[in-house]
């Protein structure tokens, strides 16, 4: 199937430094990112302004003793941010960090890496000058307090150097091969690893993107997951410059529809959560202002919307989105079928990919050619997986191979043996292929749940049809003891109480009225499942689960802690 998509024309790239010489000279007075300044005026960077800015970084952070050394970058996304990433992974190893993280997480990441320098917001540096680390990093801080060495001087005096001949950044030579990125990874099992990539990984991963994903002057970007993670970095920034497209960064996360409407995007990377809030801000709009007959399926409300006030409602969710969006790459997360049919019949196309930080994310994707709603979609150009040791329904580890993948977890030669067998990464996820190559994840196999009676339970299954109810609005599986030596289904359970209140008609719903509508949702569930993957006792959570930065439920730590049973 793969080699029946006529692809869109690419250009090779040797490096990052190689694209952006390349994508300079292609589109040099274009638009690279469009920022606010202080007055909260639109702003605009070319590809000229961005390289020149790049080019100074890295010549000064040279002239400080920096080259081939580790650098550190913490920060939210920002212009900052990504001039220092391509300066440092071309003069050094960059080794961008989660701003989320814990004190002790980034004092072990800093010790770990042994950092020779960190880039930072002031806020990040003031915390990380409380540590007590093995190390003495300079800091440079991005947003030029005169407390750190100042971000901005050593652009200006990056700049004076180059007008004055200096070429060590200019000439700098690249091998492709080596590692050039460390990305300390913890997911949702909360066990941490360094994964080492080269420019050769994330080139690749780049090409074989831009070539199912259409990505050029037209594109415009609003970025909004964190840039330290290689699903934004790799795919809302490097091929966005790639592809000649243009970036934006948000606020923040509770100005994200103001943003909207301010950058007007073409083009959003998201996980799910993002777009299923979105998803249901349309839905309530409509059962509001179309005739009930229509409404009575939420899942099919917009594909039964009459043909003459589909136009009508195409044009005012669009501009509810900015007026210009075109696409939604969705990952990190499954989302709904149902959704990704909707928006695909409003005009909007939600692509749906599977990656890791491993694979310099992408080993699959959907794509401007060819798609399937409940599916990840095919695998990217270059790019081959299988299904390893499949079950009699075709479920198995999905293992993959390509020049996206990994070097290897940074100095843990035990781990790395463990994942990387004859040039193939053994995920540790599950999945099946159908006939025509699309890829389809039914869990990790970490988190499986095995019975006593060998019995394979999936707690991604039961969380997708938990979750498919309004009433509740997040939910966590886990295996609990049963009391007879074996394991038994307990959920977890996060409710909507605003759907709760809707769907009692009561203003103010009490504990037990919430928990005998849980019960409930709970009875009908277990119809829909298997006598072995019943949910045999739960707990109502007062709050939200604690989330990784990609939004997914952490497994581990308080959010698994059991509990009481109900």
């Amino acid at each position: 199937m793969q080699r029946k998509i006529n692809y869109f024309d690419t250009y090779e790239i040797n490096d990052l430094k190689d694209m952006l010489y390349k994508t300079t000279l292609r589109n040099q007075n274009k638009v690279a990112f469009r920022l606010k300044d202080n007055e909260g005026k639109i702003v605009n960077k070319t590809y000229l302004d961005f390289r020149k800015d790049v080019e100074a970084l890295g010549t000064k952070l040279i002239e400080m003793g920096l080259k081939d050394k580790r650098i550190a970058i913490i920060g939210k996304n920002s212009y900052e941010w990504s001039i220092s990433y391509l300066a440092c992974v071309i003069i050094g190893i960059v080794v961008p960090l989660d701003k989320e993280s814990s004190d002790d997480n980034i004092k072990q990441f800093l010790n770990s890496s042994r950092a020779d320098a960190i880039i930072s917001d002031t806020k990040y540096l003031d915390r990380i000058d409380s540590m007590q680390l093995n190390i003495n990093p300079i800091k440079i801080d991005m947003q030029n307090t005169l407390k750190y060495t100042n971000f901005g001087y050593l652009i200006d005096d990056g700049k004076r150097m180059i007008s004055n001949g200096n070429r060590d950044f200019i000439d700098t030579k690249i091998n492709p091969d080596e590692m050039k990125i460390l990305l300390f990874t913890s997911g949702t099992t909360g066990n941490s690893k360094g994964v080492m990539l080269s420019h050769k990984n994330i080139c690749s991963n780049i090409i074989s993107v831009a070539k199912i994903v259409k990505v050029d002057n037209s594109t415009s970007v609003l970025s909004i997951l964190p840039l330290h993670h290689t699903y934004e970095c790799t795919l809302g920034f490097l091929l966005v410059l790639y592809g000649g497209g243009n970036i934006a960064y948000i606020d923040g996360l509770k100005y994200i529809t103001k943003n909207i409407q301010e950058f007007k995007p073409t083009f959003i990377l998201c996980v799910p959560l993002l777009l299923e809030n979105v998803y249901k801000k349309i839905i309530k709009t409509l059962k509001t202002s179309l005739p009930k007959k229509y409404t009575q399926d939420e899942n099919t409300i917009i594909q039964n919307i009459p043909f003459y006030l589909k136009p009508i409602v195409k044009r005012k969710i669009k501009k509810s989105l900015g007026g210009k969006i075109k696409t939604f790459i969705v990952g990190a997360a499954a989302i709904k079928p149902e959704i990704v049919e909707s928006f695909f019949s409003l005009g909007i196309k939600v692509l749906q990919g599977y990656g890791l930080t491993e694979c310099s994310p992408l080993v699959a994707g959907n794509n401007d050619t060819c798609y399937k709603a409940a599916s990840c979609g095919m695998p990217i150009p270059d790019v081959e997986y299988k299904i390893d040791n499949p079950n009699e329904e075709g479920v198995g580890e999905i293992i993959a191979k390509g020049p996206n993948i990994m070097l290897g977890y940074y100095e843990n030669k035990e781990a790395t043996d463990k994942v990387l067998i004859n040039g193939w990464f053994h995920t540790g996820d599950l999945g099946y292929i159908d006939d025509e190559e699309f890829l389809y994840i039914t869990g990790r196999s970490k988190n499986m749940i095995l019975t006593k009676n060998g019995e394979n339970i999936y707690p991604e299954e039961i969380e997708n049809i938990l979750n498919d109810s309004d009433l509740i609005e997040e939910s966590l599986i886990i295996g609990a003891s049963n009391g007879k030596d074996d394991v038994q289904v307990k959920a977890k359970i996060f409710p909507n109480i605003e759907a709760i209140k809707e769907y009692l008609g009561k203003k103010v719903p009490t504990k037990e009225d919430i928990s005998k509508t849980i019960n409930e949702l709970i009875k009908k569930v277990n119809e829909k499942l298997p006598n072995f993957k019943h949910i045999k006792s739960y707990k109502i959570m007062d709050e939200d689960f604690e989330r990784t930065t990609t939004n997914k439920v952490k497994r581990f730590g308080k959010n698994v802690e059991d509990d009481d049973k109900r």
